[in-house]
């Protein structure tokens, strides 16, 4: 498990629940000859100390085992499913060619003028529609009568090899929503880790991430498409083939190229086809996309999000989603009601939506029942700087002591220069992290990278330098979704760190409103194209609404992250914690210890 989150019982503010055997009996029925479920593994935990049984958690790990308990028999028809969808794709495109070069053989034979002459009667029909409603026929756009017989053609394609075949009922996802530190990333991960084994095609992303991926495939869609059209000839090698003339050669490459661009106007549901399988294509079978922090903070998220999780939630893929607002109350700024309204309508129609009611940060509990970790130094004066100057030497140290300059892959030919590193150990002044114009894909690959990161001289956060403080954010929301250690010297303790200055506050909630970074607003097909991306991970010119209301839960997110990674808890799932913990931390050093020698040598 990668995060323990104590509950209110563990305050004696709340009984066992009355229903905790019940459902623990309903489990058993469900799992009695398999290894721990998801709930007795939950229930394990309590047991041991390391949480405390809460009756939202509970619940939610209830849900959470039914739906395992469903997915094994969901991941055959799945399969069963993609064979029948295989055979039905390729049949269709069969019929498909087919019926093409059977609609340029009748235009070989009539010289050209039998197609031109249906073609043209069938826009003069359009034409006669459009104008029954008051529209000019030099309205309707050239491309029309392509148009037309694409249409005609997948309605004769229905007929001869039927529709695509129905997906089999998916059971219903979570969308798991509440308070910062209240265990819905906890629960989730559970979750996730349970399906390993179980189902094939399975990925959690957290929200930037996704984002990143989402523009990432966009990226590489359109790319394809462009390069495709500039080294390829006019003309197919199929279609060159073909005992026909130029003319009709041409017609023919003419509507392949046509049901191209057909297919990048959608190109959403192309990359949504794209972005659980990954390598394993050729493998059938279900789908479960975990997604942590769902959230719609510009035009270009809830645009993306509604066209590939409908997408992916009408194919049957599985989704187990974390947010901090229930579905209806993501959109607080109004951004595109419509496109907006068919999201939530998917989301409700395929997962149960579970509140997580508790108000209290757990993670500030196991904080104070932990003992303190000398890993965030605080203020910025000479004794603990020397304390943070000392910890990074005894760790770079323990693993061999040699700082060397690096250079790291981030994303679409981009790299991110790092000063000084060590066998997995990095270290950065807050101002090269967050004074420039990095974001999300920069601090995943750092995160990715580097199993333990040192960030030094983190001032107070304030208006004055609010940019930053968001960079900062989403620096910590990285370091934590990948399980980094972190230490830190900064000016104030974790509590204080986003209260603002004496020039004033971090934010003011009547009139803050703020946009993500630009560069020169630039147009979709330029974002495409060069595949820039803003500081949250949104494709450059798309403008954040966000409010100084979903701000604030952002800073209250990185303050309950930041005192969660300081407990041993945390520590323990570091996937390379440095030796001098084996030292600091008996009982949980021995595990890491082995993980850091694998990391080190890889």
């Amino acid at each position: 498990m990668r995060r323990g989150i104590p509950s209110l019982r563990s305050l004696g503010l709340v009984k066992k629940s009355a229903i905790s055997n019940k459902i623990y009996s309903i489990s058993l029925r469900f799992h009695s000859n398999s290894p721990p479920s998801l709930l007795e593994k939950y229930k394990n935990l309590v047991e041991q100390g390391k949480l405390q049984n809460d009756p939202y958690q509970e619940r939610v790990a209830f849900e959470l085992e039914k739906l395992l308990s469903r997915l094994q028999q969901y991941e055959r028809d799945m399969e069963d499913y993609h064979v029948k969808l295989a055979e039905w794709e390729e049949k269709r495109e069969e019929e498909r060619l087919k019926l093409l070069v059977k609609e340029a053989k009748e235009k070989q034979e009539t010289g050209g003028g039998g197609i031109w002459m249906s073609m043209n009667k069938q826009r003069d029909r359009i034409l006669e529609k459009f104008a029954i409603f008051g529209k000019k026929g030099a309205e309707i756009q050239p491309g029309v009568g392509r148009w037309v017989s694409y249409l005609n053609r997948e309605r004769k394609l229905n007929s001869l090899v039927g529709r695509r075949p129905v997906v089999p009922s998916a059971p219903k996802g979570l969308y798991i929503y509440g308070n910062v530190g209240s265990g819905k990333t906890m629960l989730m991960d559970m979750f996730y880790s349970a399906t390993e084994g179980m189902v094939k095609h399975r990925r959690r992303f957290h929200f930037h991430e996704a984002m990143l991926n989402i523009n990432a495939h966009m990226h590489k869609i359109w790319k394809n498409q462009v390069q495709g059209k500039s080294l390829q000839s006019n003309i197919s090698s199929w279609i060159e083939n073909l005992p026909f003339d130029m003319k009709v050669k041409e017609w023919l490459a003419a509507e392949e190229r046509y049901k191209q661009d057909v297919q990048m106007k959608n190109i959403l549901l192309a990359v949504a086809d794209e972005f659980l399988i990954d390598q394993q294509a050729d493998e059938r079978g279900a789908s479960i996309l975990c997604f942590d922090e769902i959230q719609t903070v510009d035009v270009f998220a809830i645009v993306a999000l509604s066209g590939i999780l409908s997408r992916l939630l009408s194919t049957g893929t599985v989704l187990v989603a974390t947010s901090n607002r229930a579905p209806r109350e993501l959109n607080q700024d109004g951004m595109q009601r419509d496109i907006f309204q068919k999201l939530v309508s998917k989301l409700e129609e395929h997962c149960e939506i579970i509140l997580i009611g508790s108000e209290i940060d757990y993670r500030r509990f196991i904080a104070q029942r932990s003992n303190d970790q000398v890993n965030y130094f605080w203020p910025l004066e000479s004794s603990t700087l020397k304390q943070f100057e000392k910890m990074w030497c005894q760790v770079t140290n323990q693993l061999g002591g040699q700082i060397t300059s690096e250079t790291i892959p981030v994303m679409f030919g981009r790299v991110l220069d790092v000063p000084e590193s060590c066998n997995g150990v990095a270290k950065f002044t807050f101002e090269y992290l967050c004074g420039r114009t990095v974001g999300a894909a920069d601090y995943i690959a750092l995160a990715k990278h580097y199993h333990t990161v040192f960030i030094s001289d983190i001032p107070l956060m304030s208006m004055e330098i609010r940019d930053k403080a968001r960079r900062f954010i989403t620096l910590i929301d990285e370091l934590y979704n990948h399980h980094c250690c972190l230490f830190c010297s900064a000016a104030s303790s974790i509590d204080d760190l986003f209260q603002g200055t004496e020039e004033g506050t971090l934010f003011d909630l009547e009139s803050f409103q703020f946009e993500t970074e630009t560069e020169g607003g630039k147009l979709r097909t330029d974002v495409l194209a060069k595949g820039n991306v803003g500081s949250v991970g949104a494709p450059s010119g798309i403008v954040s609404m966000l409010s100084g209301q979903e701000e604030m839960f952002a800073f209250r997110r990185a303050v309950s992250r930041l005192i969660e990674m300081q407990t041993p808890l945390y520590l323990e799932g570091v996937r390379g914690l440095h030796p001098y913990f084996q030292k600091q931390n008996q009982g949980f050093g021995n595990t890491l210890s082995s993980n850091l020698q694998a990391r080190a040598s890889s």
